[in-house]
């Protein structure tokens, strides 16, 4: 095999580094397959990040004939990473390790939307998730609205926000390096790499909460374009004789899938105000008025999944979202209603359901800072490659 050179080295040094953070612990035979290296390259390209601990060496397995194999794995805990969700009301932080799991998290309310107020807040808990001895390589911000080149927040509906550029803000307050992104793509990133499905190339994401949001996975890329952040999957039309989003649309997914709006409809036919978990526990315990409405939301949830993996020819689905408890009392009802209108000899669409709430948008923000350090990776040819190469 002809040697690499050093854009080709740091281009597949990443690339490694990526697989093994995916897929580890992976066998090297599989790294090299997958990456189409020879053995002698692959030891030479691994080597750097064993040598500094970024790589560790699994538990040998049985490799066939002849010795057994000692998989690759990343040191999870060899770097650090926080993920900020930007809400109307708050922001909530995590602080992760190399594969997006918590190891902990902070919450701070906003006292108005200015940019100087969100900035601060922020600040403040990068400050709170820093304490002594806990190195931050990147840090990942998540809004609902639209992102230009994960640096200026061009339109951020719950904030009132056109034209921010947030990431700068947030780099010359921290002294770290901040990516930004629409919170629906970076919580597709997150499953992306590290969900139940993760390194697979195609799947689509749909999450339930304050609104419907609606993420795809095509050849193994993340699908994001300038309409991203516009909650185009917040309306599609599910029932005709549903209630009417706040835009006007009768039965949109908004309308039938929302926290709000399933509040609302359970308020109004009770004449009293009832919150989320008060109207999914009137539902388990078969009252008719909320039963009917979450019944009614179980068959939308099913038409609006098998919808998408119809058009988009998926036949994996991620929910998530803080309103995903909703499936524990209608998954039969949405899944009847995915079969309707699923053609039978068609592939069985699986549904994940990822149950670890409102963190996980925060969560996703963090991926999305992994993925910046796995892509800063420079690394050419010949020369090791520090742990601290990520930063």
């Amino acid at each position: 095999m002809p040697s690499l050179s050093d854009s080709e080295a740091s281009d597949t040094a990443r690339e490694l580094a990526r697989e093994v953070i995916i897929h580890g612990p992976i066998s090297r035979s599989d790294l090299g397959r997958r990456l189409r290296l020879s053995p002698a390259s692959l030891t030479r390209l691994s080597k750097p990040f064993l040598e500094r601990g970024l790589f560790v060496e699994a538990a040998e397995i049985a490799g066939g004939p002849g010795r057994p194999t000692r998989p690759l794995d990343v040191r999870v805990d060899a770097h650090r990473f926080i993920g900020v969700k930007v809400t109307g009301d708050a922001a909530v932080a995590v602080l992760t390790d190399l594969r997006a799991t918590a190891v902990a998290r902070a919450e701070r309310p906003f006292d108005d939307h200015a940019v100087p107020t969100v900035v601060r807040t922020i600040a403040a808990l990068v400050a709170e998730l820093c304490g002594p001895g806990v190195d931050v390589d990147f840090v990942g911000v998540s809004v609902g609205g639209n992102v230009s080149g994960q640096r200026v927040v061009t339109r951020a509906p719950f904030l009132g926000w056109r034209d921010v550029p947030l990431a700068d803000l947030l780099e010359e307050k921290l002294r770290l390096p901040v990516a930004v992104d629409n919170d629906v793509v970076a919580l597709t990133t997150a499953e992306h790499w590290f969900g139940a499905v993760r390194g697979a190339s195609a799947f689509a994401v749909v999450t339930i909460g304050a609104g419907v949001g609606y993420g795809l996975v095509m050849h193994d890329q993340v699908v994001s374009t300038v309409d991203s952040g516009l909650g185009l999957g917040g309306h599609l039309p599910l029932d005709g004789s549903g209630p009417l989003c706040a835009q006007g649309h009768r039965g949109c997914s908004t309308a039938m899938l929302s926290i709000p709006s399933i509040e609302a409809q359970v308020s109004m036919a009770l004449g009293s105000d009832v919150d989320y978990d008060e109207v999914l526990d009137l539902a388990r315990s078969g009252h008719p008025v909320a039963a009917a409405v979450t019944n009614a939301a179980g068959r939308s949830l099913g038409r609006m999944l098998v919808m998408i993996a119809n058009i988009a020819m998926v036949d994996a689905i991620v929910l998530t979202g803080d309103g995903v408890a909703l499936w524990e009392i209608v998954g039969g009802v949405a899944a009847a209603s995915m079969a309707e209108d699923r053609d039978p000899e068609a592939t069985r669409v699986a549904v994940h359901v990822d149950t670890s709430g409102f963190d996980s948008w925060a969560r996703g923000a963090a991926a999305i800072a992994i993925q910046n350090a796995v892509e800063r990776l420079r690394v050419p040819a010949g020369t090791p490659v520090g742990a601290r190469a990520v930063r």
